[in-house]
């Protein structure tokens, strides 16, 4: 489960990555909270927009990064990405402090965020197999998602009560303090101990890599995957929001407690990805279990019950995602990863401007239910169509006979009939 640690450069990175990702779950909430409660008084709109404008220069920049990332070495990408985070979230948390912050402001540094976000994510998204060998590659997927997850597990708690201690602006001054650290933490690695992959040939333009991904069907239901999950499956930061504040009166640290839950689930994913191989059957039970728990969120009579759901909810869904990357990772090839991972980040992140606003909408429109109704019908859609696509191109026919002792549900692949817990990928 933790093979990737026994590598020096890799427990420098996952120290630096934690630091970040537990400052930037703690900011994430702070935000959340300055909108939604302090500069807005309740418009989850609002919030949808914020969101929107964060991610939007994922949409325009991102398969550009991807190249630049072919060409240019990585670190070096990420280093400048984080330093410009690092300066976005002092400026805000001083705005905050001194009690000068306007929403247009958070507008303002939300698009900033996203310029730079959409050059960070693709490198550091294939800067990780410069990291470990080949085959540790998928662990070591598997272990930065515990990290991203478990600074989720903490972060909005922590992000939670701390608003309540010492206010919003402290928490985002903490957020400066983390960028710090990851920033040293890239500083620090061993160049020897890298294996950087040759660079690219030529231009490394899109294109090639859009002519790569379309003669590759598996690549694409793979990126499918990740668009739809990433779209319509990650609007937590509204719909909690509007859930714990409208639909159940709750204050912040109810609010950020349910990032905490949703953590335990979805740290649960990532070790227990760190430990197989990954396969497209687990993502398919991965959507089955994020649809039905957000079917049940969504009418949930009180805010304990929806709380203890956020962990199957966190499971599903992180669980799509890593297995997916992972899959995309290890079967491109080197040269070619940074645009593909670019596709990814752009798959994964890139619909979010198009549809937060639409989230934000329906719980003012709606109710604050609606948001959870949103994500469970579009991935059980998901779920139907994988399904199909993987059933008619491989010719496979599911048998269910409850008479036969176990397992009883089978498999058929042509004219051969296999165990579905033991054969079928």
């Amino acid at each position: 489960m933790f093979a990737s640690l026994s590598i020096p450069n890799y427990r420098i990175f996952f120290v630096g990555t934690l630091a970040a990702n537990l400052g930037q779950w703690m900011a994430r909430t702070a935000q959340s909270w300055l909108v939604l409660v302090i500069l807005t008084h309740g418009n989850a709109s609002a919030l949808g927009w914020v969101t929107a404008i964060n991610f939007l220069p994922i949409l325009l920049l991102t398969p550009w990064a991807g190249a630049l990332a072919d060409r240019f070495p990585k670190r070096r990408i990420m280093v400048i990405a984080q330093i410009v985070l690092g300066i976005d979230a002092a400026l805000l948390s001083i705005l905050v402090l001194t009690g000068h912050v306007q929403l247009w402001m958070v507008f303002l540094f939300a698009g900033l965020d996203g310029i730079a976000s959409s050059f960070y994510s693709p490198a550091m998204q294939s800067f990780v197999s410069e990291i470990v060998p080949l085959s540790q590659l998928s662990n070591a997927i598997s272990l930065n998602s515990a990290s991203f997850n478990g600074a989720r597990l903490l972060g909005p708690g922590l992000g939670g009560l701390l608003i309540a201690a010492v206010g919003v602006g402290w928490v985002m001054a903490i957020n400066v303090c983390c960028f710090i650290i990851f920033i040293a933490s890239l500083v620090m690695l061993r160049s020897e101990q890298l294996h950087p992959a040759p660079p690219a040939r030529g231009k490394a333009g899109v294109r090639d890599g859009v002519r790569y991904v379309r003669g590759r069907p598996d690549l694409m239901l793979l990126l499918g995957i990740g668009f739809m999950m990433g779209t319509f499956g990650f609007n937590f930061n509204i719909s909690d929001a509007v859930m714990a504040t409208q639909a159940f009166g709750k204050g912040s640290g109810e609010y950020g407690l349910l990032g905490s839950v949703m953590g335990i689930g979805a740290i649960i994913a990532a070790l227990g990805a760190a430990r197989r191989v990954p396969r497209l059957r687990y993502i398919e039970l991965a959507l089955v279990v994020y649809t039905v728990s957000m079917a049940a969120a969504t009418f949930a009579p009180g805010y304990a019950s929806f709380a203890v759901l956020m962990a199957p909810i966190g499971w599903g869904a992180v669980s799509t995602t890593i297995i997916a990357n992972s899959m995309v990772q290890t079967s491109v090839s080197p040269q070619m990863r940074g645009r593909v991972m670019s596709f990814w980040a752009l798959m994964v992140m890139g619909g979010t401007p198009l549809v937060s606003p639409i989230v934000g909408w329906l719980g003012d429109a709606v109710s604050p239910r609606a948001t959870m109704a949103f994500g469970a019908v579009f991935l059980g859609l998901t779920f139907i169509v994988v399904t199909w696509v993987v059933m008619r191109n491989d010719v496979i026919r599911v048998h269910f006979d409850p008479s036969k002792k176990a397992p009883w549900l089978r498999i058929v692949r042509g004219q051969v009939t296999l165990d579905y817990d033991r054969h079928v990928r």
